[in-house]
Protein backbone atom coordinates (compact mmCIF):
# COMPACT_ATOMS: atom_id res chain seq x y z
CA UNK A 1 0.00 0.00 0.00
CA UNK A 2 1.18 3.14 -0.75
CA UNK A 3 0.34 6.52 1.28
CA UNK A 4 -0.04 10.09 0.10
CA UNK A 5 -0.62 13.39 2.34
CA UNK A 6 -2.81 16.32 1.75
CA UNK A 7 -3.05 19.21 2.37
CA UNK A 8 -4.39 18.78 5.81
CA UNK A 9 -1.89 15.92 6.98
CA UNK A 10 -4.13 13.45 6.04
CA UNK A 11 -3.44 10.31 3.97
CA UNK A 12 -5.28 8.99 1.08
CA UNK A 13 -4.56 5.38 0.40
CA UNK A 14 -4.35 3.21 -2.79
CA UNK A 15 -3.70 0.13 -4.07
CA UNK A 16 -0.25 -0.88 -5.70
CA UNK A 17 -1.54 -2.01 -8.90
CA UNK A 18 -1.50 -1.21 -12.11
CA UNK A 19 -4.68 -0.05 -13.91
CA UNK A 20 -5.18 0.66 -17.49
CA UNK A 21 -4.04 4.30 -18.24
CA UNK A 22 -6.72 6.70 -18.58
CA UNK A 23 -6.07 7.94 -21.75
CA UNK A 24 -5.62 4.17 -23.42
CA UNK A 25 -8.78 4.39 -25.52
CA UNK A 26 -12.30 6.73 -24.89
CA UNK A 27 -13.82 4.46 -23.22
CA UNK A 28 -11.46 4.36 -20.02
CA UNK A 29 -10.89 8.59 -20.66
CA UNK A 30 -15.02 8.75 -20.08
CA UNK A 31 -14.41 6.70 -17.38
CA UNK A 32 -12.12 8.51 -15.69
CA UNK A 33 -14.13 11.76 -16.34
CA UNK A 34 -16.91 9.94 -14.39
CA UNK A 35 -13.96 9.83 -11.39
CA UNK A 36 -13.03 13.70 -11.80
CA UNK A 37 -14.09 14.49 -8.09
CA UNK A 38 -13.19 11.85 -6.56
CA UNK A 39 -9.39 12.30 -8.71
CA UNK A 40 -9.62 16.17 -7.68
CA UNK A 41 -9.69 15.33 -3.97
CA UNK A 42 -7.42 12.85 -4.19
CA UNK A 43 -4.66 14.96 -6.61
CA UNK A 44 -5.26 19.00 -6.23
CA UNK A 45 -4.14 19.06 -2.35
CA UNK A 46 -1.90 15.79 -2.83
CA UNK A 47 1.38 17.05 -1.86
CA UNK A 48 4.93 14.75 -2.11
CA UNK A 49 8.02 15.54 0.15
CA UNK A 50 11.72 16.77 -0.61
CA UNK A 51 12.78 13.10 -0.32
CA UNK A 52 10.46 12.32 -3.26
CA UNK A 53 11.17 15.37 -5.28
CA UNK A 54 14.96 14.27 -5.00
CA UNK A 55 14.61 10.89 -5.68
CA UNK A 56 12.08 9.21 -7.25
CA UNK A 57 9.94 11.78 -9.12
CA UNK A 58 13.63 13.05 -10.59
CA UNK A 59 14.41 9.55 -11.57
CA UNK A 60 11.49 9.83 -14.43
CA UNK A 61 13.80 12.07 -16.26
CA UNK A 62 16.29 9.16 -16.60
CA UNK A 63 19.88 10.77 -16.19
CA UNK A 64 20.76 13.16 -13.60
CA UNK A 65 21.50 16.42 -14.46
CA UNK A 66 24.73 17.56 -14.36
CA UNK A 67 26.14 18.93 -10.77
CA UNK A 68 28.60 21.17 -12.62
CA UNK A 69 28.03 25.23 -11.14
CA UNK A 70 29.48 27.13 -8.28
CA UNK A 71 28.27 29.98 -6.74
CA UNK A 72 30.01 32.20 -9.32
CA UNK A 73 27.65 31.09 -11.62
CA UNK A 74 24.84 31.54 -10.29
CA UNK A 75 25.63 35.05 -9.98
CA UNK A 76 26.70 35.15 -13.43
CA UNK A 77 23.11 33.45 -14.49
CA UNK A 78 21.37 36.25 -11.70
CA UNK A 79 23.63 39.26 -13.42
CA UNK A 80 22.20 38.46 -16.84
CA UNK A 81 18.91 37.17 -16.33
CA UNK A 82 18.07 40.46 -14.55
CA UNK A 83 20.59 43.51 -15.92
CA UNK A 84 18.73 42.71 -19.21
CA UNK A 85 15.93 44.59 -21.51
CA UNK A 86 14.09 45.74 -18.50
CA UNK A 87 16.36 48.21 -16.83
CA UNK A 88 16.56 49.96 -20.16
CA UNK A 89 12.80 50.15 -20.79
CA UNK A 90 11.34 50.68 -17.50
CA UNK A 91 13.57 53.12 -16.14
CA UNK A 92 12.18 56.12 -18.52
CA UNK A 93 8.74 55.04 -18.20
CA UNK A 94 9.07 55.00 -14.80
CA UNK A 95 11.17 58.21 -14.06
CA UNK A 96 8.86 60.60 -16.30
CA UNK A 97 5.09 59.07 -15.67
CA UNK A 98 5.94 58.03 -11.97
CA UNK A 99 8.81 58.99 -9.87
CA UNK A 100 10.76 61.47 -11.47
CA UNK A 101 14.46 62.04 -10.28
CA UNK A 102 13.30 59.91 -6.84
CA UNK A 103 13.29 57.05 -9.33
CA UNK A 104 16.80 56.15 -7.47
CA UNK A 105 14.75 55.42 -4.81
CA UNK A 106 12.37 53.40 -6.56
CA UNK A 107 15.23 51.03 -7.17
CA UNK A 108 16.64 50.65 -4.41
CA UNK A 109 13.02 49.78 -2.85
CA UNK A 110 12.28 47.63 -5.80
CA UNK A 111 15.77 45.59 -4.54
CA UNK A 112 14.73 45.43 -0.89
CA UNK A 113 11.35 43.74 -1.86
CA UNK A 114 13.79 41.28 -4.60
CA UNK A 115 15.81 40.50 -1.54
CA UNK A 116 12.96 39.53 0.67
CA UNK A 117 11.66 36.95 -2.25
CA UNK A 118 15.17 36.02 -2.87
CA UNK A 119 15.47 34.94 0.29
CA UNK A 120 12.48 32.66 0.52
CA UNK A 121 13.59 30.99 -2.88
CA UNK A 122 17.10 30.42 -1.27
CA UNK A 123 15.33 28.58 2.06
CA UNK A 124 13.56 26.22 -0.57
CA UNK A 125 16.31 25.73 -2.92
CA UNK A 126 18.89 24.39 -0.28
CA UNK A 127 16.72 22.35 1.54
CA UNK A 128 15.36 20.88 -2.36
CA UNK A 129 17.77 21.52 -4.74
CA UNK A 130 15.97 20.07 -7.84
CA UNK A 131 15.34 22.06 -10.95
CA UNK A 132 11.32 23.14 -10.24
CA UNK A 133 11.89 26.06 -8.77
CA UNK A 134 8.64 27.59 -7.48
CA UNK A 135 6.53 24.71 -8.94
CA UNK A 136 8.75 21.68 -6.67
CA UNK A 137 8.18 24.84 -3.79
CA UNK A 138 4.65 24.63 -4.15
CA UNK A 139 3.81 20.97 -4.62
CA UNK A 140 5.51 20.27 -1.37
CA UNK A 141 3.61 22.94 0.71
CA UNK A 142 0.14 23.39 -0.77
CA UNK A 143 -0.48 20.51 -3.38
CA UNK A 144 -0.32 19.69 -7.15
CA UNK A 145 -3.28 21.96 -8.28
CA UNK A 146 -1.76 25.02 -6.35
CA UNK A 147 1.44 24.28 -8.54
CA UNK A 148 0.78 23.70 -11.13
CA UNK A 149 -1.78 27.16 -11.59
CA UNK A 150 1.38 29.02 -10.81
CA UNK A 151 3.72 26.77 -13.10
CA UNK A 152 1.80 27.10 -15.91
CA UNK A 153 1.15 31.04 -15.70
CA UNK A 154 5.37 31.50 -14.66
CA UNK A 155 6.07 29.16 -18.15
CA UNK A 156 3.66 31.35 -20.26
CA UNK A 157 5.21 35.06 -18.86
CA UNK A 158 8.35 33.02 -19.73
CA UNK A 159 7.63 32.01 -23.52
CA UNK A 160 5.34 35.58 -24.26
CA UNK A 161 8.18 37.60 -22.70
CA UNK A 162 10.77 35.94 -24.25
CA UNK A 163 9.36 36.38 -27.69
CA UNK A 164 9.09 40.11 -26.55
CA UNK A 165 12.88 40.21 -25.82
CA UNK A 166 14.15 38.31 -29.00
CA UNK A 167 11.74 41.12 -30.83
CA UNK A 168 13.81 44.08 -29.23
CA UNK A 169 16.90 42.47 -29.85
CA UNK A 170 16.83 43.56 -33.64
CA UNK A 171 15.63 46.98 -32.48
CA UNK A 172 18.82 47.30 -30.18
CA UNK A 173 21.07 45.44 -32.75
CA UNK A 174 19.62 48.40 -35.38
CA UNK A 175 20.76 51.32 -33.13
CA UNK A 176 24.53 49.89 -32.55
CA UNK A 177 25.01 49.89 -36.04
CA UNK A 178 23.15 53.05 -36.76
CA UNK A 179 19.75 51.41 -38.27
CA UNK A 180 17.06 54.05 -37.46
CA UNK A 181 14.15 51.49 -37.55
CA UNK A 182 14.11 47.83 -36.58
CA UNK A 183 11.10 47.54 -39.75
CA UNK A 184 14.26 48.07 -41.99
CA UNK A 185 15.16 44.39 -41.02
CA UNK A 186 11.87 43.11 -41.09
CA UNK A 187 9.58 41.70 -43.79
CA UNK A 188 6.26 43.16 -43.67
CA UNK A 189 3.32 40.92 -44.96
CA UNK A 190 0.28 42.71 -46.89
CA UNK A 191 -2.97 42.15 -45.69
CA UNK A 192 -2.20 40.75 -42.45
CA UNK A 193 -3.85 42.79 -39.04
CA UNK A 194 -0.88 45.04 -37.58
CA UNK A 195 0.54 43.83 -35.20
CA UNK A 196 1.19 40.76 -36.92
CA UNK A 197 2.33 40.89 -40.03
CA UNK A 198 6.25 42.14 -39.76
CA UNK A 199 8.28 39.02 -39.91
CA UNK A 200 10.88 39.41 -38.00
CA UNK A 201 13.87 36.42 -39.27
CA UNK A 202 16.70 37.91 -36.76
CA UNK A 203 14.54 37.54 -33.38
CA UNK A 204 13.90 33.85 -34.72
CA UNK A 205 17.71 33.08 -35.12
CA UNK A 206 18.82 34.41 -31.48
CA UNK A 207 15.72 32.48 -30.48
CA UNK A 208 17.16 28.85 -32.36
CA UNK A 209 21.07 30.10 -31.53
CA UNK A 210 20.56 30.12 -27.53
CA UNK A 211 17.91 26.88 -27.43
CA UNK A 212 21.11 25.02 -28.85
CA UNK A 213 23.01 26.31 -26.96
CA UNK A 214 20.71 25.23 -23.94
CA UNK A 215 20.90 22.02 -25.23
CA UNK A 216 24.24 21.51 -25.86
CA UNK A 217 25.40 21.90 -21.98
CA UNK A 218 24.65 23.82 -19.12
CA UNK A 219 27.93 24.55 -17.99
CA UNK A 220 29.09 25.71 -21.43
CA UNK A 221 25.69 27.87 -21.45
CA UNK A 222 26.96 29.66 -18.24
CA UNK A 223 30.66 30.09 -19.44
CA UNK A 224 28.58 32.08 -22.60
CA UNK A 225 26.29 33.26 -20.02
CA UNK A 226 29.47 34.82 -17.83
CA UNK A 227 31.30 36.16 -20.86
CA UNK A 228 28.54 37.87 -22.38
CA UNK A 229 27.51 39.32 -18.64
CA UNK A 230 31.14 41.18 -18.58
CA UNK A 231 30.52 42.55 -21.77
CA UNK A 232 27.18 43.59 -20.95
CA UNK A 233 28.99 45.25 -17.11
CA UNK A 234 31.46 47.11 -18.80
CA UNK A 235 28.79 48.66 -21.31
CA UNK A 236 26.94 49.02 -18.18
CA UNK A 237 29.93 50.92 -16.17
CA UNK A 238 30.39 52.92 -19.67
CA UNK A 239 27.18 54.42 -19.46
CA UNK A 240 27.21 55.17 -15.56
CA UNK A 241 30.62 56.91 -16.05
CA UNK A 242 29.69 58.92 -18.67
CA UNK A 243 26.40 60.18 -17.06
CA UNK A 244 28.21 61.22 -13.70
CA UNK A 245 30.67 62.63 -15.97
CA UNK A 246 28.73 64.59 -18.53
CA UNK A 247 26.11 65.12 -16.26
CA UNK A 248 24.20 67.87 -14.00
CA UNK A 249 23.20 67.73 -10.29
CA UNK A 250 20.77 71.01 -11.45
CA UNK A 251 19.11 67.94 -13.30
CA UNK A 252 17.78 66.41 -10.45
CA UNK A 253 15.82 69.05 -8.94
CA UNK A 254 15.09 71.16 -11.70
CA UNK A 255 12.80 69.94 -14.69
CA UNK A 256 13.12 71.05 -18.47
CA UNK A 257 9.46 72.66 -18.32
CA UNK A 258 8.92 74.05 -15.10
CA UNK A 259 5.52 75.88 -16.50
CA UNK A 260 4.37 72.61 -16.79
CA UNK A 261 6.29 69.96 -14.69
CA UNK A 262 6.52 69.73 -11.14
CA UNK A 263 10.04 70.34 -9.55
CA UNK A 264 12.14 68.77 -6.46
CA UNK A 265 13.68 65.80 -6.01
CA UNK A 266 10.02 63.84 -5.41
CA UNK A 267 7.87 65.76 -7.69
CA UNK A 268 5.44 63.02 -7.39
CA UNK A 269 5.44 62.77 -3.73
CA UNK A 270 6.09 59.29 -2.12
CA UNK A 271 3.39 57.51 -3.62
CA UNK A 272 5.15 58.37 -6.76
CA UNK A 273 7.94 56.61 -5.58
CA UNK A 274 6.05 53.20 -4.67
CA UNK A 275 4.30 53.71 -8.32
CA UNK A 276 7.72 54.06 -9.94
CA UNK A 277 9.10 50.77 -7.67
CA UNK A 278 6.40 48.65 -8.98
CA UNK A 279 7.10 49.61 -12.59
CA UNK A 280 10.85 48.74 -11.90
CA UNK A 281 10.59 45.91 -10.19
CA UNK A 282 10.12 44.01 -13.54
CA UNK A 283 13.74 45.33 -13.96
CA UNK A 284 14.49 42.93 -11.05
CA UNK A 285 12.97 39.48 -12.84
CA UNK A 286 14.75 37.15 -13.81
CA UNK A 287 16.78 36.08 -10.17
CA UNK A 288 13.83 32.86 -9.75
CA UNK A 289 15.35 31.59 -13.08
CA UNK A 290 18.52 30.45 -10.98
CA UNK A 291 16.59 28.69 -7.81
CA UNK A 292 15.68 26.35 -11.18
CA UNK A 293 19.58 25.67 -11.87
CA UNK A 294 19.89 24.07 -7.83
CA UNK A 295 19.82 20.28 -9.21
CA UNK A 296 23.37 21.82 -11.36
CA UNK A 297 24.91 23.14 -8.01
CA UNK A 298 28.04 21.48 -6.73
CA UNK A 299 27.60 22.63 -3.04
CA UNK A 300 24.03 23.93 -3.02
CA UNK A 301 23.80 25.11 1.01
CA UNK A 302 27.01 27.18 0.27
CA UNK A 303 26.67 28.10 -3.65
CA UNK A 304 22.78 28.53 -3.42
CA UNK A 305 22.80 31.76 -1.07
CA UNK A 306 26.19 33.04 -2.46
CA UNK A 307 24.74 33.07 -5.88
CA UNK A 308 21.21 34.17 -5.01
CA UNK A 309 20.73 36.83 -2.75
CA UNK A 310 24.59 38.17 -4.05
CA UNK A 311 23.46 38.67 -7.67
CA UNK A 312 20.16 40.69 -6.22
CA UNK A 313 22.05 42.85 -4.35
CA UNK A 314 25.17 43.01 -7.13
CA UNK A 315 21.81 44.35 -9.47
CA UNK A 316 20.61 46.58 -7.15
CA UNK A 317 23.68 48.50 -6.70
CA UNK A 318 23.92 48.55 -10.60
CA UNK A 319 20.36 50.05 -11.21
CA UNK A 320 20.68 52.63 -8.46
CA UNK A 321 23.80 53.44 -10.32
CA UNK A 322 21.95 53.88 -13.99
CA UNK A 323 18.76 55.53 -12.33
CA UNK A 324 21.80 58.36 -11.14
CA UNK A 325 23.05 58.52 -14.47
CA UNK A 326 20.12 58.95 -16.19
CA UNK A 327 18.71 61.37 -13.79
CA UNK A 328 22.37 63.15 -14.08
CA UNK A 329 21.85 63.24 -17.85
CA UNK A 330 18.62 64.82 -18.52
CA UNK A 331 15.81 66.42 -16.25
CA UNK A 332 13.26 63.81 -15.87
CA UNK A 333 10.60 65.59 -18.28
CA UNK A 334 12.74 65.26 -20.92
CA UNK A 335 13.44 61.54 -20.73
CA UNK A 336 12.83 59.56 -23.69
CA UNK A 337 10.63 56.90 -22.27
CA UNK A 338 11.12 54.43 -24.91
CA UNK A 339 15.11 54.16 -24.84
CA UNK A 340 16.56 56.28 -22.28
CA UNK A 341 19.58 55.93 -22.35
CA UNK A 342 20.57 55.99 -25.63
CA UNK A 343 17.79 58.69 -26.36
CA UNK A 344 20.23 60.95 -23.73
CA UNK A 345 23.01 61.40 -26.29
CA UNK A 346 20.96 61.25 -29.71
CA UNK A 347 21.54 64.28 -31.68
CA UNK A 348 24.01 65.89 -29.59
CA UNK A 349 27.17 67.09 -31.48
CA UNK A 350 30.13 65.12 -31.16
CA UNK A 351 28.45 62.49 -28.53
CA UNK A 352 25.81 60.81 -31.29
CA UNK A 353 28.03 57.61 -31.47
CA UNK A 354 27.19 57.28 -27.16
CA UNK A 355 24.04 56.03 -28.85
CA UNK A 356 25.38 53.50 -30.55
CA UNK A 357 27.66 52.21 -27.80
CA UNK A 358 24.65 52.45 -25.48
CA UNK A 359 22.38 49.90 -28.02
CA UNK A 360 25.22 47.61 -28.45
CA UNK A 361 25.44 47.01 -24.54
CA UNK A 362 21.28 46.79 -24.41
CA UNK A 363 22.15 44.13 -27.33
CA UNK A 364 24.20 42.04 -25.00
CA UNK A 365 21.72 42.06 -22.28
CA UNK A 366 19.16 41.25 -24.02
CA UNK A 367 21.07 38.33 -25.42
CA UNK A 368 22.31 36.94 -21.76
CA UNK A 369 18.92 37.77 -20.25
CA UNK A 370 17.61 35.42 -22.98
CA UNK A 371 19.86 32.75 -22.19
CA UNK A 372 19.30 32.39 -18.56
CA UNK A 373 15.26 32.87 -18.86
CA UNK A 374 15.40 29.87 -21.54
CA UNK A 375 17.36 28.09 -19.29
CA UNK A 376 14.99 28.75 -16.25
CA UNK A 377 11.90 28.12 -18.49
CA UNK A 378 13.13 24.46 -19.71
CA UNK A 379 13.84 23.50 -16.26
CA UNK A 380 10.35 24.25 -15.02
CA UNK A 381 9.27 22.47 -18.00
CA UNK A 382 10.92 19.22 -17.23
CA UNK A 383 10.13 19.20 -13.72
CA UNK A 384 6.37 20.14 -14.58
CA UNK A 385 6.11 16.83 -16.93
CA UNK A 386 8.11 15.28 -13.91
CA UNK A 387 5.13 15.42 -11.99
CA UNK A 388 2.60 13.51 -14.94
CA UNK A 389 0.78 17.05 -15.29
CA UNK A 390 2.34 17.58 -18.84
CA UNK A 391 3.44 14.84 -20.75
CA UNK A 392 6.26 12.77 -19.37
CA UNK A 393 8.37 13.23 -22.25
CA UNK A 394 8.83 16.45 -21.68
CA UNK A 395 10.83 15.40 -18.60
CA UNK A 396 13.62 13.86 -20.03
CA UNK A 397 17.39 14.58 -19.74
CA UNK A 398 19.71 13.61 -22.35
CA UNK A 399 21.88 11.15 -21.46
CA UNK A 400 25.06 12.82 -23.55
CA UNK A 401 24.13 16.37 -22.61
CA UNK A 402 22.46 16.19 -19.49
CA UNK A 403 20.11 18.66 -19.91
CA UNK A 404 16.46 18.83 -20.80
CA UNK A 405 16.73 18.57 -24.28
CA UNK A 406 13.34 18.17 -25.06
CA UNK A 407 11.63 20.59 -22.73
CA UNK A 408 14.30 23.23 -24.44
CA UNK A 409 13.31 22.34 -27.92
CA UNK A 410 9.54 22.27 -27.22
CA UNK A 411 9.67 25.97 -25.46
CA UNK A 412 11.98 27.11 -28.23
CA UNK A 413 9.71 26.07 -30.98
CA UNK A 414 6.67 27.63 -29.07
CA UNK A 415 8.41 31.31 -28.84
CA UNK A 416 10.29 31.26 -31.71
CA UNK A 417 7.12 30.76 -33.44
CA UNK A 418 5.64 33.84 -31.62
CA UNK A 419 8.47 36.21 -32.15
CA UNK A 420 8.43 35.21 -36.05
CA UNK A 421 5.40 37.35 -36.56
CA UNK A 422 3.83 38.59 -33.21
CA UNK A 423 4.54 42.47 -32.12
CA UNK A 424 4.31 41.47 -28.86
CA UNK A 425 4.13 45.03 -26.78
CA UNK A 426 3.84 42.95 -23.40
CA UNK A 427 7.58 42.89 -21.82
CA UNK A 428 6.02 44.93 -18.76
CA UNK A 429 2.65 44.01 -17.09
CA UNK A 430 2.38 40.54 -18.68
CA UNK A 431 5.48 39.50 -17.35
CA UNK A 432 5.02 40.93 -14.01
CA UNK A 433 2.00 39.69 -13.07
CA UNK A 434 2.35 36.21 -13.04
CA UNK A 435 5.91 36.11 -11.37
CA UNK A 436 4.70 38.98 -8.76
CA UNK A 437 2.02 35.83 -7.88
CA UNK A 438 4.36 33.03 -8.16
CA UNK A 439 6.36 34.95 -5.55
CA UNK A 440 3.78 35.71 -3.30
CA UNK A 441 2.59 31.95 -3.46
CA UNK A 442 6.52 31.29 -2.39
CA UNK A 443 6.73 33.68 0.37
CA UNK A 444 3.15 31.91 1.77
CA UNK A 445 4.32 28.42 1.49
CA UNK A 446 7.61 29.15 3.15
CA UNK A 447 5.84 30.38 6.57
CA UNK A 448 3.36 27.32 5.78
CA UNK A 449 6.54 25.03 5.61
CA UNK A 450 8.30 26.38 8.92
CA UNK A 451 5.02 26.05 11.14
CA UNK A 452 3.17 23.30 9.71
CA UNK A 453 4.25 19.68 10.10
CA UNK A 454 1.51 16.76 10.04
CA UNK A 455 1.20 15.05 12.83
CA UNK A 456 3.37 17.23 14.83
CA UNK A 457 1.38 20.76 14.81
CA UNK A 458 -1.40 19.95 17.12
CA UNK A 459 -3.69 22.73 15.92
CA UNK A 460 -3.39 21.91 12.38
CA UNK A 461 -2.60 23.71 9.11
CA UNK A 462 -5.58 25.97 10.34
CA UNK A 463 -4.04 28.13 12.33
CA UNK A 464 -1.42 29.04 10.09
CA UNK A 465 -3.51 29.20 6.80
CA UNK A 466 -5.79 31.85 8.98
CA UNK A 467 -3.19 33.75 9.41
CA UNK A 468 -2.26 33.91 5.94
CA UNK A 469 -5.04 34.20 4.73
CA UNK A 470 -5.98 37.32 6.95
CA UNK A 471 -2.69 38.90 6.53
CA UNK A 472 -3.31 39.19 2.87
CA UNK A 473 -6.98 40.28 3.09
CA UNK A 474 -5.57 43.04 5.29
CA UNK A 475 -2.35 43.78 2.80
CA UNK A 476 -5.06 43.79 0.43
CA UNK A 477 -7.21 46.10 2.03
CA UNK A 478 -4.33 48.25 2.57
CA UNK A 479 -3.44 48.50 -1.19
CA UNK A 480 -6.93 49.21 -2.37
CA UNK A 481 -6.84 52.12 0.13
CA UNK A 482 -3.83 53.03 -1.46
CA UNK A 483 -4.78 52.74 -5.59
CA UNK A 484 -8.66 53.81 -5.15
CA UNK A 485 -9.13 56.46 -2.54
CA UNK A 486 -9.42 59.75 -4.55
CA UNK A 487 -6.25 62.23 -3.63
CA UNK A 488 -8.87 64.68 -2.48
CA UNK A 489 -10.11 62.31 0.16
CA UNK A 490 -6.17 61.93 1.56
CA UNK A 491 -7.34 62.24 5.43
CA UNK A 492 -9.62 59.42 4.77
CA UNK A 493 -7.25 57.33 3.09
CA UNK A 494 -4.20 57.86 5.78
CA UNK A 495 -6.63 56.79 8.37
CA UNK A 496 -7.77 53.23 6.49
CA UNK A 497 -4.33 53.03 5.67
CA UNK A 498 -3.06 53.45 8.70
CA UNK A 499 -5.64 51.09 10.39
CA UNK A 500 -4.82 48.44 7.89
CA UNK A 501 -1.65 48.26 8.48
CA UNK A 502 -1.47 47.98 11.96
CA UNK A 503 -4.21 45.54 11.81
CA UNK A 504 -1.76 43.37 9.32
CA UNK A 505 1.58 44.16 12.10
CA UNK A 506 -0.90 42.68 14.63
CA UNK A 507 -1.95 39.67 13.11
CA UNK A 508 1.73 38.64 12.30
CA UNK A 509 2.53 39.47 15.96
CA UNK A 510 -0.23 37.20 17.58
CA UNK A 511 0.75 34.47 14.63
CA UNK A 512 4.70 34.84 15.92
CA UNK A 513 4.24 34.54 19.64
CA UNK A 514 0.90 32.31 19.98
CA UNK A 515 1.98 29.33 16.96
CA UNK A 516 5.62 28.11 17.58
CA UNK A 517 7.77 26.83 14.77
CA UNK A 518 7.43 23.16 13.68
CA UNK A 519 10.86 22.66 12.27
CA UNK A 520 13.54 24.45 11.40
CA UNK A 521 15.94 24.54 8.07
CA UNK A 522 18.83 21.69 8.21
CA UNK A 523 21.47 23.78 6.00
CA UNK A 524 20.38 27.66 5.85
CA UNK A 525 17.46 29.51 7.00
CA UNK A 526 15.63 32.91 6.18
CA UNK A 527 16.34 34.60 9.44
CA UNK A 528 13.76 36.68 11.55
CA UNK A 529 11.01 34.64 10.82
CA UNK A 530 8.05 35.50 9.60
CA UNK A 531 8.82 38.77 9.62
CA UNK A 532 10.55 38.63 5.84
CA UNK A 533 8.19 36.48 4.07
CA UNK A 534 5.31 38.09 5.94
CA UNK A 535 6.73 41.38 4.55
CA UNK A 536 7.36 40.33 0.78
CA UNK A 537 3.97 38.75 0.78
CA UNK A 538 2.96 42.23 1.97
CA UNK A 539 5.13 44.18 -0.61
CA UNK A 540 4.01 41.62 -3.51
CA UNK A 541 0.33 42.22 -2.50
CA UNK A 542 1.00 46.00 -2.68
CA UNK A 543 2.90 45.65 -6.30
CA UNK A 544 0.27 43.71 -7.70
CA UNK A 545 -2.36 46.12 -6.70
CA UNK A 546 -0.07 48.67 -9.24
CA UNK A 547 -0.87 46.95 -11.96
CA UNK A 548 -3.56 47.29 -14.66
CA UNK A 549 -7.14 45.87 -15.50
CA UNK A 550 -5.97 44.30 -18.82
CA UNK A 551 -3.20 42.55 -17.10
CA UNK A 552 -5.51 40.75 -14.56
CA UNK A 553 -8.27 40.26 -17.24
CA UNK A 554 -5.12 38.37 -19.14
CA UNK A 555 -4.44 36.68 -16.04
CA UNK A 556 -8.22 35.21 -15.19
CA UNK A 557 -8.39 34.04 -18.87
CA UNK A 558 -5.08 31.99 -18.74
CA UNK A 559 -5.81 30.76 -15.42
CA UNK A 560 -9.08 29.43 -16.48
CA UNK A 561 -7.55 27.47 -19.48
CA UNK A 562 -5.13 26.28 -17.21
CA UNK A 563 -8.14 25.28 -14.38
CA UNK A 564 -9.57 23.41 -17.90
CA UNK A 565 -6.61 21.53 -18.90
CA UNK A 566 -5.51 20.33 -15.15
CA UNK A 567 -9.65 19.12 -14.83
CA UNK A 568 -9.84 16.70 -18.30
CA UNK A 569 -6.00 16.27 -18.55
CA UNK A 570 -3.75 16.81 -15.94
CA UNK A 571 -5.17 15.18 -13.15
CA UNK A 572 -6.08 12.07 -14.91
CA UNK A 573 -2.24 11.80 -16.23
CA UNK A 574 -0.76 12.25 -12.69
CA UNK A 575 -3.55 10.24 -10.78
CA UNK A 576 -2.56 7.04 -13.56
CA UNK A 577 1.11 7.85 -12.28
CA UNK A 578 0.59 8.59 -8.11
CA UNK A 579 -2.18 6.64 -7.20
CA UNK A 580 -1.53 3.92 -9.11
CA UNK A 581 1.85 2.68 -7.74
CA UNK A 582 3.74 3.67 -10.71
CA UNK A 583 6.47 6.03 -9.17
CA UNK A 584 9.76 5.41 -10.78
CA UNK A 585 12.19 3.98 -7.93
CA UNK A 586 15.73 5.29 -8.06
CA UNK A 587 18.76 2.24 -7.53
CA UNK A 588 19.51 2.90 -4.06
CA UNK A 589 16.44 4.67 -2.38
CA UNK A 590 15.37 2.90 0.46
CA UNK A 591 13.15 5.53 2.48
CA UNK A 592 12.79 9.05 4.34
CA UNK A 593 11.74 9.74 6.95
CA UNK A 594 8.54 12.13 7.67
CA UNK A 595 10.03 15.28 6.85
CA UNK A 596 11.04 13.74 3.45
CA UNK A 597 14.93 13.72 4.63
CA UNK A 598 16.95 10.58 2.82
CA UNK A 599 17.49 7.73 4.95
CA UNK A 600 20.84 5.45 3.65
Amino acid sequence: MEKKMNLSGESNTSTDTNTVSSFSSLRSYSRALTQLPTRLSHRATSVTTTYEEMSRVRARSGRDMARSLRWYDLIGLGLGGMVGAGVFVATGRAAQLYAGPAVIVSYAIAGFCALLSAFCYTEFAVDMPVAGGAFSYLRVTFGEFAAFLTGANLIMEYVFSNAAVARSFTAYLGTAVGVSSPDKWRITISGFPAGFNQIDLVAVAVIVIVSICICYSTKESSVLNMVLTVIHIAFILFIITMGFWRGNVKNLTNPAHPEKSASGFFPYSIAGVFNGAAMVYLSYIGYDAVSTMAEEVKEPARDIPIGISGSVVLVTILYCLMAVSMCLLLPYDAIDIESPFSGAFTGTDDWGWVSNVIGAGASFGILTSLLVAMLGQARYLCVIGRSGVVPTWLAKVHPVTATPVNASACLGVITAALALFTDLEVLLNLVSIGTLFVFYMVANALIYRRYYKPGTTSSGPYSTLYFLLSFSFFALCFTVSWRFLPPGAAIARLLLMSVFGASAIACLCTFNYSVPQARKPEYWGVPLMPWIPAVSIFLNVFLLGSLDGPSYVRFGVFSFIVVLFYAFYSVHASYDIEENGRLVAKVGDVGGDEDGNMKV
